[in-house]
């Protein structure tokens, strides 16, 4: 499933303007902090380190304005610690936003 960055693009032009290598820097800071809250997930061995590391993947996505990925990490937090399909949809969802 691909998520459209469109409101983390929009997020970052209002924050800095027409700067595109600030915009990049930001948006490269934001995909990292992303795949390292995920990645914490998939390394989780107990269910607090599961929910500490999707609820600051949920306030990451809220801060960037990135509604899908915050809705994958609030689906994390409501379901099962560990689960294997909601930690694919948010490697994917990450990898969309690298991508672009």
């Amino acid at each position: 499933m691909a998520y459209d960055p469109g409101a983390l693009n929009a997020s970052l032009a209002a924050a800095v303007g027409s700067d595109m290598g600030l915009m990049r820097e930001l948006r490269d800071a934001f995909v990292e902090s992303a795949a390292r809250q995920a990645d914490l997930m998939g390394r989780a061995r107990c269910d607090a380190n599961w929910e500490f590391a999707a609820s600051r993947l949920k306030s990451l996505a809220a801060s960037f304005g990135a509604v899908g990925l915050m809705g994958l990490a609030d689906e994390a937090l409501q379901g099962a610690p560990g689960d294997p399909v909601v930690l694919r949809k948010l490697r994917a969802a990450i990898e969309d936003f690298a991508a672009t």
